[in-house]
């Protein structure tokens, strides 16, 4: 009798499908492709660039860079771009095809085009640097005596970073010496959420025990006692962007009360109450054209005044507890004046100055300033918001399983990213909010995610008590980071892209770098 082979296992089939697949037949280009008539238009202010050109129809992005480049006169020191295809040029807000490798692939193959049709195409200047995906755990740092509940980088530098912890304390770090410096003593339960002023000159704490405290990062030291006025714990506390600061600095709390108040720090005061919400408001940002946009357990979002915190609009649409909130506009909001150079002005007005220009170039869009914001819900799903617009969400963006716990903007605000408790990360087009990629890998709740400072890398932390680095242009994973023994909590991208910082139930900080 002839020998029987056993069945081939699922992993070896896999392995197999996919060498076939690698080794199939590569999909050429035609080489014979007519020449097309193009339009560049720049993707902020709309303006277009140059007359009508015709090139091959064949022309891949990194050429239609290197043309931009030279209408732009940077061809000596080039910016990379990015391309896409705005579907109907009368219309600035019709839908925009990204065009990934050439022309042919993106738009001619797919039907989208033909050869015959006035191609009008978008360009986007993407981050002259590049941030190094972090590889190894640099340190484990222990010091606090519980998990630890957030973290934050200093806006300044990757130098400094702050923890919040369920044993009471915040700490501050210096992550060049991988060392603590200082313990901020003064709560008397958790501290839920800690927040850092866009000048890096202030350290703000909030806790279970009601209060706010206010900290000078440099010693270490209290600034005054405790700032009482709510009647149960903070949730979240937000700065006053720094080019919108008149004569003192101003920050606002969010509380499980219903109540948002915002605070002068110089006198240590509150400034004013708002109280519309129904139910404990779970999350608050400050946005750049002085609105304050908060989130609540009683399923709505609301829009109100900074400068004297009348409610503008409440956005209905979720249908559970909205658990987080996104601006477009947050990593220049967090970083003011810091950038990716080492120059940051003297003066004070300068200062503001600077971070206006900063705040202006990420939020225009078609000329105009736009602020968009992203809400994640308890009902499985999220919602694009432009509340300056109008009051319907731009789009309702499904696909999650369980409850969205987590959602971010790319910094330069066209990738959302969504954490969910259905163990996978989501990406999705900030500008209409299509969907692009589902991150698999970890196999509990993702717990929350950040984005590295050029926007290229995602990194995401998780029940399962891993990191993960996913590459964001291909959707694949790029780096598993194991080290933590339990869950991890918290997680930050340092702004100048250099560290991550982690911690979660093993009540150790961890330190990665590349």
């Amino acid at each position: 009798m002839a020998t029987q082979f056993p069945p081939k296992s699922k992993r070896i089939k896999l392995a197999e499908s996919k060498l076939a697949r690698e080794q199939q037949e590569i999909d050429l280009v035609p080489e014979n492709l007519p020449n097309v008539v193009i339009n560049l238009r720049a993707s902020d202010t709309g303006k277009q660039l140059g007359s009508e050109l015709h090139i091959p129809g064949n022309t891949t992005v990194q050429q239609l860079g290197l043309i931009v480049n030279k209408l732009l006169g940077t061809d000596e020191d080039k910016v990379p771009y990015t391309f896409s295809l705005l579907s109907d040029p009368a219309k600035s807000d019709s839908p925009v095809i990204d065009i990934a490798t050439d022309l042919w692939t993106s738009i001619f193959r797919p039907g989208h085009k033909s050869t015959e049709d006035i191609l009008t195409l978008l360009y986007t200047p993407q981050a002259v640097f590049r941030v190094l995906a972090v590889s190894r755990c640099s340190a484990s740092i222990p010091g606090h005596g519980a998990a630890i509940l957030t973290i934050k980088f200093s806006p300044a530098s990757s130098s400094r970073m702050v923890s919040g912890s369920g044993d009471g304390t915040a700490r501050i770090w210096d992550c060049d010496t991988e060392t603590p410096t200082h313990m901020l003593k003064g709560h008397t339960s958790w501290v839920l959420c800690v927040a850092w002023s866009p000048d890096a000159k202030l350290v703000a704490t909030g806790s279970m025990d009601n209060t706010v405290r206010l900290w000078d990062p440099k010693t270490g030291k209290a600034i005054g006692e405790a700032m009482k006025g709510h009647t149960k714990w903070i949730t979240e506390l937000a700065w006053e962007p720094l080019h919108l600061q008149k004569d003192t600095r101003r920050f606002a709390s969010s509380s499980k009360d219903c109540t948002i108040r915002v605070w002068d720090a110089n006198i240590r005061r509150i400034v004013m109450t708002m109280s519309s919400h129904t139910a404990a408001v779970t999350c608050i940002k400050w946005g750049g054209t002085g609105y304050i946009y908060s989130t609540s357990q009683d399923k709505t979002v609301k829009v109100w005044d900074a400068n004297d915190g009348k409610l503008i609009h409440t956005l209905n649409s979720h249908a559970h507890w909205v658990n987080h909130i996104a601006l477009s506009t947050d990593f220049v909001l967090r970083t003011g004046c810091y950038d990716h150079t080492p120059n940051v002005p003297a003066s004070e007005e300068e200062q503001k100055a600077k971070a206006l220009s900063r705040f202006e170039r990420a939020a225009t869009m078609e000329g105009v300033i736009t602020e968009r914001l992203v809400t994640a819900s308890d009902d499985f799903t999220m919602f694009l918001w432009e509340p300056l617009k109008t009051t319907k969400p731009i789009a309702r963006l499904t696909g999650h399983q369980k409850q969205v716990n987590h959602v971010s903007f790319s910094p330069d605000g066209r990738i959302i990213a969504s954490a969910s408790f259905d163990n996978s990360v989501k990406l999705w087009n900030a500008r209409d909010g299509k969907f692009l990629f589902t991150l698999q890998g970890h196999v509990s709740p993702v717990y929350q995610c950040s984005f590295s400072a050029d926007s290229r890398l995602l990194v995401s932390s998780s029940k399962d008590t891993t990191l993960k680095i996913w590459d964001v242009r291909t959707g694949k994973l790029h780096t598993d980071l194991p080290g933590h023994q339990d869950e991890v909590f918290a997680v930050d991208w340092s702004p100048d892209g250099k560290k991550v910082a982690s911690g979660g139930k093993d009540k150790a900080i961890r330190l990665w770098k590349h």
